[in-house]
């Protein structure tokens, strides 16, 4: 129930000592505020690292080759290992049912390529239609490769956004015909990647096209598959590692390499890079929380100071209400009314005041590294549970204290 004698007395009580309560609720609203600003910080990481993976699927799985480095069943090291297209279709029949999205690359670096008046070198790769979601590839216009693209080895390419402004200066490309390396290729679609520039400088062609057209018989540069989400990282992780092994398992036994021959057949999974991350991730923040709430605490021990300098102070105002008739509980409550208004008041403009420079500095950063910090509705609300909680405590020792004075002592006191 309202009292407002009791709100009275607790603004009469304040103003009496208004430098003390000011530095007591600087304290308390500069916890909340560190807390709340690093809290902000630490998504702004999480969102920066998101970003970062985002240019290719996170459950990732790739498979490159290079030279073998040990000696093997009488075999020679230095042996260069060549992937086909049959490693390809076995990778993918033999573990159809764990794998997401998968293509093979034929690549060819710095293919030049000729519309009109204008050349560029730019990256040529010969992929599978699945290659836009493991690349997390947006077609802006047109189309991607398809199926019957690669079955009928067409020549047909897809540009990205960068090749489109150097080699079309602002021209719809769709249907115009490019030459790589005098093989003419018709631009069926335009592609975006997260991944900036970097990314947009490649153009994507059947690979079925690009062994025919640039002699790559049934070689394949390297594999690329993606794997399904489970339930949670750790499992998806545990999968992705289950089939990482057995592929490279699978292609040391054909090709006769040495188990530990780590250079020959490399299969690299991003989720573990990811899930190592997101744990470097979380301890951040746990070390933000452990410093906001370390700050918190000691802004709620100057709540906790000052309730037991206001309960000396009123020592003989306490034992005359005893004295009265006043219940033990009517003193626990009026004291730690006070403390949780003085820590509730504070906070809250700690919490504002965080909110608000987050709001005004966090779109204006945006590096590799930390982007749009921000701290959620939840988080907030967690803040203010957690002010009325201090409060709370930081006022019970000093009301129970209260509450526990006699009569006669407190009359006695000077």
């Amino acid at each position: 129930m309202f009292n407002i004698e009791r709100w009275q007395e607790i603004f009469e009580t304040l103003k009496k000592n208004k430098l003390r309560t000011i530095l007591t609720g600087i304290s308390v609203a500069s916890g909340i505020f560190i807390l709340v600003v690093l809290l902000g910080f630490s998504s702004g990481i999480q969102n920066g690292v998101t970003e970062q993976f985002s240019g290719d699927a996170t459950n990732e799985i790739s498979v490159r080759t290079r030279r073998t480095t040990k000696s093997y069943k009488g075999l020679n090291p230095n042996r260069r290992i060549q992937l086909k297209n049959e490693d390809f279709e076995n990778v993918s029949s033999t573990y159809d049912d764990y794998l997401e999205f998968r293509s093979a690359n034929y690549s060819i670096w710095s293919g030049q390529i000729v519309y009109k008046n204008e050349t560029g070198n730019f990256s040529v790769q010969g992929v599978h239609p699945d290659f836009q979601y493991i690349e997390n590839s947006s077609i802006l216009q047109g189309r991607f490769i398809n199926q019957a693209d690669l079955n009928d080895a067409r020549k047909v390419i897809v540009i990205g956004t960068k090749v489109k402004s150097e080699m079309f200066k602002g021209k719809n490309p769709i249907d115009e015909m490019v030459s790589i390396f005098g093989i003419n290729f018709k631009v069926v679609g335009v592609y975006s990647d997260p991944g900036g520039e970097r990314e947009e400088d490649n153009v994507y062609i059947p690979i079925t096209a690009a062994q025919v057209a640039f002699n790559g018989g049934d070689r394949i540069r390297n594999m690329q598959f993606t794997v399904p989400m489970q339930k949670s990282l750790a499992k998806s992780v545990e999968v992705s590692n289950l089939l990482l092994e057995s592929i490279e398992r699978d292609l040391k036994q054909k090709y006769i390499i040495a188990p530990d021959d780590r250079a020959a057949i490399r299969v690299s999974n991003t989720l573990e890079e990811a899930q190592k991350i997101y744990s470097l991730i979380d301890i951040i923040k746990a070390v933000f929380w452990f410093v906001g709430i370390g700050t918190i605490i000691a802004g709620v021990v100057g709540v906790g100071n000052i309730m037991i300098i206001i309960v000396k102070e009123r020592t003989k105002e306490i034992g005359i209400r005893k004295a009265l008739g006043a219940v033990p509980m009517s003193i626990v409550g009026m004291i730690l009314q006070e403390a949780i208004f003085v820590t509730m008041f504070s906070g809250l403009f700690g919490l504002i005041l965080g909110l608000g420079l987050l709001e005004l500095v966090g779109p204006t950063i945006d590096n590799d590294y930390i982007k749009y910090p921000q701290v959620d509705f939840n988080t907030a609300l967690y803040t203010v549970f957690l002010l009325v909680a201090a409060g709370s405590l930081a006022g019970f020792v000093p009301a129970y204290r209260a509450a526990k004075i006699k009569p006669i002592i407190a009359l006695r006191d000077e």
